[in-house]
């Protein structure tokens, strides 16, 4: 009887060991799942739409409905200026829809920058900066830098004319940004054109003094780097600073002195040596 007791005391022993090892390989498991659900939540990106166009969109054209989807994106990546929502895009539905003004490839997210304002034409009212205004400079081979020029690009103005005695060339304007260049506005144009006109934007008070300029004398163009951060000091050259002349200087008079003496009825003056 004993013996019988002593054998099942064992054999529940061993079972109960049995259960321990399987229970704790069972939480081990547990624990494990949920170390890999939570490394996979944490892998997750947070995503919000975004749309985009669904093919090659170039300068001029109008944007619809149908040249657009949305799409997830990044979260933290949304680009600046990017619209989320179909109704801030198309405000005004087909009414009154934006136009294009730089080219977009398929899949690329829809700018403010790239579009026009609800209802506008891809013109260069377009393209003017809010209280700025627009000017035209009329340019040939020369002062237009050669064909170089493009909508978006800045240039320094100078100004060359006549003033008192002799021809002066003088920076009157930096970093001027052209907006059209001849009768056009599409940045992505990259064809040389000889520019016989440009047209630039300025403050209403710059207007006056490039009207004046150009009324006056010659108006020339220098194009600046597309990364130069560096505004252009004072500029004026005359034609003895582009000769090295040096200006003779004047002449300084001899100084004369005088005595006045009565001879008779008269009084005259006698120049005699000078002391100081």
């Amino acid at each position: 009887m004993r013996l019988v007791f002593g054998l099942v005391l064992l054999l529940g022993v061993g079972l109960a060991g049995v259960a321990v090892y399987m229970a704790r390989d069972f939480f081990a498991q547990q624990q494990a799942q949920l170390a890999e659900a939570e490394a996979a939540k944490a892998a997750i990106v947070p995503t919000s739409t975004v749309m985009v166009v669904n093919k090659q969109m170039r300068y001029g054209q109008k944007l619809t409905r149908k040249d657009v989807k949305v799409v997830k994106w990044p979260t933290a990546a949304v680009p600046k200026g990017a619209f989320t929502e179909a109704e801030k895009l198309f405000p005004k539905g087909d009414e009154e829809l934006r136009s294009i003004l730089r080219t977009m490839e398929p899949d690329e997210a829809i700018l403010a920058v790239k579009v026009t304002e609800p209802g506008e034409d891809a013109g260069v009212s377009s393209r003017l900066s809010p209280g700025m205004r627009a000017f035209t400079i009329k340019t040939d081979v020369a002062s237009g830098v050669s064909g170089f020029l493009r909508p978006g690009d800045r240039v320094d103005v100078y100004w060359t004319g006549n003033v008192g005695d002799g021809a002066v060339t003088q920076l009157i304007h930096a970093k001027l940004r052209l907006i059209a260049i001849n009768q056009s506005a599409d940045e992505d144009n990259n064809n040389p054109v000889v520019a016989r006109t440009v047209t630039v934007e300025v403050n209403p008070t710059d207007v006056g003094k490039l009207a004046q300029a150009q009324t006056t004398g010659r108006l020339s163009l220098s194009l600046v780097g597309a990364d130069d951060e560096v505004v252009s000091e004072a500029v004026s050259v005359n034609q003895r600073d582009l000769l090295g002349i040096q200006r003779a200087a004047p002449k300084q008079e001899r100084k004369r002195c005088y005595v006045r003496r009565r001879q008779g009825e008269e009084t005259v003056s006698i120049e005699i040596p000078c002391t100081n």
